[in-house]
């Protein structure tokens, strides 16, 4: 049993930690992969849509791998024209951010048609309300979008969890293995990194909210790709975690 005290929030990563690797390596992304390009084809002319294609041209002009597909020339930048790029970062797991917003978008339709629900470890949705019945503030940080993530916890088996989520934040904030990126997101909590547990998979983002002075907790959960070095404090089951709220 682990026990942390003094927490007024606690900020979770999503994959190997509240759901299985696998269900976003081999049903998210390969769902994305299949439905972009029937999704640019209908929205790609939409102006909401005309921020994002600006990123993807900005990302495609800067990449710097020479494996990539070559960017087209500016008079031949359609919707549909960003389609091999996308599909090669998507290849790839590479963190995009226009490209999280774009997936984020196809799940919204994917899990509004009933094709997608979200596989929570079993004693997640329990802990989640624990916590939340102790005060505690809840928060999500992970490489997939806003969008995203309520979508995930939207529409689970055990219902809406959105509720219990006061926060949200993606790679807007920053990359997750930059200390800076605790920073800012205790920052946008306005509360003291000590006061703050965030639980991870991956030894890195440990690390990185380690250096901001959050207090932290490793996810070892079964078909985890990492394994964690026995220096971290990890649970295999949030029923492992006892954690004491403190002064508001």
């Amino acid at each position: 049993m682990i026990r942390l005290s003094g927490l007024r929030a606690v900020v979770l990563d999503i994959e190997g930690t509240t759901c299985p690797v696998d269900f976003v390596a081999g049903t998210l992304f390969p769902y994305a992969h299949r439905h972009l390009e029937a999704h640019l084809a209908k929205h790609g002319g939409d102006p909401a849509m005309a921020p994002l294609l600006q990123e993807i041209w900005q990302g495609w002009a800067d990449e710097t791998d020479p494996a990539a597909p070559p960017l087209p020339a500016a008079e031949a930048r359609q919707a549909l024209a960003a389609v091999p790029y996308l599909q090669w970062l998507i290849s790839r797991d590479r963190k995009f951010t226009p490209l999280k917003d774009l997936q984020g978008q196809i799940w919204a339709a994917g899990y509004h048609h009933g094709e997608l629900r979200t596989p929570l470890f079993e004693d997640v949705a329990p802990a989640l309300q624990r916590w939340a019945a102790l005060g505690l503030r809840l928060a999500v940080y992970s490489s997939g979008s806003v969008q995203a993530q309520q979508l995930f916890y939207g529409h689970t088996a055990a219902g809406d969890l959105q509720p219990l989520f006061s926060a949200w934040y993606d790679t807007r904030l920053g990359p997750k293995r930059e200390a800076a990126s605790y920073r800012a997101l205790l920052e946008d909590l306005q509360l003291p990194a000590a006061a703050v547990l965030f639980i991870s998979d991956s030894a890195g983002e440990l690390e990185a909210a380690t250096s901001a002075g959050l207090q932290v907790c490793g996810s070892q959960r079964p078909g985890n790709p990492e394994t964690l070095s026995p220096h971290w404090l990890q649970v295999q089951h949030f029923g492992e975690l006892t954690v004491t709220a403190g002064a508001v």
